[in-house]
């Protein structure tokens, strides 16, 4: 079994972050995102251990101060944040947990998780995130210039990353996307076993 991994994914709004994450699942079956949990009500078509992991605010506040989420926030009056355990139970699966957050997010879960691999989404140029975002038709001007301000204050942090993935189309990034993880999980010093194995061959 190869070494499970938590990946973290970081990128300006309109990059699609999302649509690469979705394709990755495509092509492996180890790939999975996080499941968050959450201290909002489920809505009708989300499902507990799928959606979000559904708690009350006092459960939540709990799992704050006993340690265990490994990042957490607090968004227009509820709680979101990642539970910690689920995560070291997948990892030890050997599943690749894939963790979809902001830069400072990103940089506090490596504090936590020093091995955990940081990888940051680029668009081909900025114009190109500038036209996606607008092609999106969703949001208004004030929007579009908000997140663009966003995405430059987000790009001083790239060079904290362990990768750049440029998102020229789906497709490439994903399976790019996927070579990385695919090196990673062949480092020697995630494979102790396998390197004791041949080590310890008996003449």
């Amino acid at each position: 079994m190869k070494p499970g991994l938590l990946v973290v994914v970081s990128g300006p709004a309109g990059v699609g972050k999302g649509s690469i994450v979705q394709k990755m699942m495509t092509l492996s079956d180890c790939v999975m995102l996080s499941v968050s949990a959450t201290s909002r009500a489920p809505r009708p078509n989300e499902n507990e251990g799928k959606s979000y992991f559904f708690k009350t605010r006092e459960q939540f506040e709990d799992m704050i101060k006993n340690n265990q989420l490994i990042e957490w926030v607090e968004y227009c009056g509820n709680y979101y944040g990642t539970p910690r355990d689920f995560v070291e139970s997948e990892i030890a699966k050997g599943h690749v947990v894939i963790l979809e957050i902001e830069v400072e997010g990103a940089l506090n879960v490596r504090k936590l998780f020093p091995e955990c691999i940081l990888c940051f989404i680029l668009p081909p140029t900025y114009e190109e995130l500038e036209q996606r975002l607008r092609g999106r038709g969703t949001e208004d001007e004030q929007s579009i210039q908000r997140r663009l301000r966003r995405a430059k204050d987000e790009f001083q942090y790239i060079d904290r990353y362990d990768y750049i993935i440029l998102n020229d189309t789906v497709d490439a990034a994903a399976q790019r996307f996927m070579n990385i993880i695919e090196s990673e999980q062949m480092r020697t010093c995630r494979n102790p076993e396998i390197i004791e194995t041949f080590k310890n061959i008996k003449e």
